[in-house]
């Protein structure tokens, strides 16, 4: 049902100041992770099975960390000081890639990286719910996935850029990603106020038993509709390696990854500022839609342009959905164990991101691109088919 908004209510400034702390570590992050790869084997001399495994091994970090993070903010009834933590690991990470003279270094720098990308995530998501009016949840999300793609855009076109102006020194690069890690952390202190805790609360273990069963039978149909949108979406690679194989030049490649995040970055607050108006099912229901019609583009695609289609309705579901879920996940849980239900629901989707991907690489290799971006439309349909057994209820929880 549609929800009317009390009028002159805008988004506190923390939020929009959460967002923009977003956006400078994915600047920072993406400046390093869009030339990681090339440096650990063209400079470090490493195998393309080392890479593979050192990236396995960071998210799944990531992962293990996520869900103790979120509950550990429930049980301190504080967000801030976890969130701050997560942002300052990943800050002092970047030095030590730029630094690196030896893939033991680089794996203890991205493992220190990923551990501080799970220590802040489910934390900082929570505490966006605490700070957004209930009506306005929708567009809090959207307005910080937007910062964040934005960021995840600026990332590579700056590492890009410099490799040109220093003649493809890697060093000076990480370098200067350090500094917009460090004006993130910075900024996180200063301009974020945490809602004050509630004092009058005994302090319990939030993975206990009758803990978890506080979290409804709605929660736990979204985690199950998340853990089927990462089976259908699964790594954005794929986008990259189908658009080589239908032709594009390997130096427009990455035109690829920067017209989704363009896409996903315009679409997300408008997106999320409907949501507070409209049915969330009904909006997800055309986002699944949206990815049925990108797989079934890049299966049929005969040439890149159609790829490049394809991947811009990739994104445009990205937009719709990524926060539409967030705020879901906020008003399904109550508000002391929204850090757990993140965790918990981050934990979920991540672990089925890293399955559907495994999958997809078999399919690309057994039985190629069509065939792979089919079987992503078949469980975009799978998760449109469960999505009217989700709960509803009329108010979010308090």
């Amino acid at each position: 049902m549609a929800s009317q908004l009390p009028p002159n209510i805008r988004l506190p400034a923390s939020i929009w100041v959460l967002g923009l702390v977003s956006m400078l570590m994915d600047i920072s992050s993406e400046m390093i992770h869009s030339l990681l790869p090339l440096f650990m084997v063209g400079t470090l001399g490493a195998s393309g099975l080392a890479v593979g495994i050192l990236e396995g091994l960071a998210e799944a970090t990531a992962l293990c960390v996520k869900i103790f993070s979120g509950a550990l903010s429930d049980y301190l009834g504080k967000r801030k000081l976890l969130v701050a933590c997560g942002y300052g690991l990943a800050a002092l990470s970047k030095p030590l890639f730029a630094i690196a003279g030896s893939m033991p270094m680089v794996a203890t720098a991205r493992l220190l990286d990923r551990m501080g990308k799970g220590i802040r995530g489910a934390p900082r998501d929570a505490m966006l719910a605490d700070l957004a009016p209930q009506s306005m949840r929708g567009a809090a999300f959207g307005l910080r996935q937007a910062l964040d793609t934005v960021g995840a855009c600026a990332g590579p076109l700056l590492a890009s850029g410099l490799m040109v102006l220093w003649a493809n020194d890697f060093r000076k690069v990480f370098w200067i990603a350090a500094i917009p890690a460090s004006l993130s952390v910075l900024l996180l202190f200063v301009g974020v106020r945490e809602p004050g805790a509630k004092h009058d609360r005994e302090r319990v273990n939030p993975l206990r038993r009758d803990q978890l069963r506080q979290l409804d039978r709605q929660f736990w149909w979204l985690a199950a509709l998340g853990v089927l949108f990462m089976l259908a979406r699964f790594s954005e690679a794929f986008l990259v390696l189908r658009a080589q194989e239908r032709g594009m030049a390997l130096q427009q490649v990455p035109l690829v990854m920067g017209a989704m995040s363009f896409v996903y970055a315009l679409s997300a607050y408008p997106f999320g500022q409907l949501s507070d108006r409209l049915s969330g099912s009904r909006l997800l229901a055309i986002g699944l839609l949206v990815l049925v019609a990108a797989d079934a583009v890049l299966a049929t695609a005969k040439g890149w342009p159609a790829v490049i289609a394809g991947v811009l309705l990739w994104g445009l579901h990205m937009g719709m959905t990524q926060g539409l879920l967030s705020a879901m996940v906020a008003n399904a849980a109550p508000a002391h164990l929204r850090g757990t239900a993140f965790g918990l629901f981050n934990l979920a989707s991540g672990a089925a991101l890293l399955a559907s991907s495994a999958l997809a690489g078999w399919l690309w290799d057994c039985f190629g691109p069509a065939v792979t971006f089919g079987a992503g439309a078949v469980f975009a349909l799978l998760a449109l088919a469960v999505l009217p057994f989700v709960p509803h209820r009329a108010q979010p929880m308090a």
